[in-house]
């Protein structure tokens, strides 16, 4: 078998609000705590929204993206916490139609007919952070995918499709 296997890790940059949020569940425990002297009950409210927090809510403000090349198809996984995985999009490269730097005028077309964008970036900007659109095209659905391959991965797909891959 001479199948190509690349995996690439990107962390999602931490939303401005996730650091209000944590602190905002913090203080409502804390606050139920201190309370529970005053009313018995309340112990009980803070420990339910201790747990429903720390189960549903931290979770998902630390959030990576894993992309895993292989056989000609890109996963695109979820992680939340380092610890929950979440398959997002499985892309068949054959069905794609261009990758290249979100910042070239490629993609000014698929932008003015409002495609469908589903963004898998860091959403970080400048050095070390290079995001790709990657516009892909099926018998359901046309949509922008916005990455950050590495350099490993944009070889291997411009190894597949090489007039479809710009950089």
């Amino acid at each position: 078998m001479n199948d190509t296997y690349v995996e690439c890790l990107v962390e999602r940059k931490p939303n401005p609000f996730s650091i209000l949020i944590k602190g905002g569940m913090i203080a409502l425990c804390a606050v139920c705590l201190i309370l529970s002297f005053a009313i018995p009950f309340m112990l009980i409210i803070g420990v339910i929204i201790g747990v429903l927090a720390g189960y549903f809510v931290f979770p998902m403000l630390s959030i990576e993206y894993e992309y895993l090349y292989l056989d000609k198809e890109i996963s695109i996984d979820k992680i939340m916490s380092k610890q929950k995985r979440k398959k997002e999009l499985v892309l068949d490269l054959i069905k794609m139609e261009l990758l290249a730097p979100a910042s070239s005028h490629e993609f000014d077309s698929y932008l003015n007919r409002n495609v469908q964008i589903k963004d898998y970036s860091s959403g970080m900007e400048g050095e070390g952070h290079k995001p790709y659109y990657l516009a892909y095209h099926d018998e359901k659905t046309e949509m922008l995918v916005k990455l950050e391959p590495n350099e490993e991965m944009l070889k291997a797909i411009k190894l597949v499709a090489p007039r479809k891959v710009l950089s």
